[in-house]
């Protein structure tokens, strides 16, 4: 059973999702956040010190969700072709199905909170190593990887902010198509 405390927690990292999402880090304040989670704003800094704090704890739990959706383990003998078509098309799936974990996720991303070493750590390197792996087996090009992650990764953050931002549909087959043409920049 979850405790009281948990709850409210809970109830602080979910307004703040919202909040953060729709208004971004500096158009929600601590009091819009305690307010939406219906809980009186020192409740707020009994579970946070600071709201740069409450991101950073919020980021771990998103991404936490990412790595337990997306990045599980593919087995061994699957080609790394189909690995990366599979957990790439995993990631695009999870953030159409949860937009407001993909704008926090990118609002993130490009915050100076990005550069205080809570980023990118354990698991969530498993796309990175991908295409490490990808390229050294010269199946990619032999490029720096900041290009090999901004051809990967572009066309689904744009399909996944196309989605978030005006409800546009996107199908499987668009998910499937766009995931092969991330591939398809790639390779050598």
């Amino acid at each position: 059973m979850i405790s009281k405390k948990e709850k409210k927690r809970s109830a602080l990292l979910a307004a703040a999702l919202e909040l953060f999402a729709n208004q971004g880090f500096n158009g929600s304040s601590t009091a819009q956040i305690a307010q939406r989670a219906g809980v009186a704003s020192g409740t707020l800094f009994f579970h946070f010190k600071s709201k740069e704090e409450l991101i950073h704890a919020l980021f771990r739990d998103v991404r936490k969700k990412i790595e337990v959706n997306v990045l599980e383990d593919p087995r061994e003998e699957m080609p790394i072709r189909d690995q990366f078509l599979q957990t790439f098309s995993r990631l695009l799936f999870y953030f159409l199905e949860n937009p407001k974990e993909f704008k926090f996720v990118e609002l993130y991303h490009f915050s100076p909170f990005s550069e205080r070493g809570y980023s990118d750590t354990g698991k969530s390197e498993a796309l990175k190593n991908l295409l490490l792996l990808a390229r050294k087996q010269q199946l990619i090009k032999d490029a720096p990887l900041l290009f090999l992650e901004a051809v990967a990764f572009g066309p689904i953050i744009s399909l996944a902010k196309e989605h978030a931002n005006h409800g546009t549909c996107v199908s499987e087959e668009i998910v499937r198509l766009t995931v092969e043409a991330c591939w398809d920049g790639l390779k050598k």
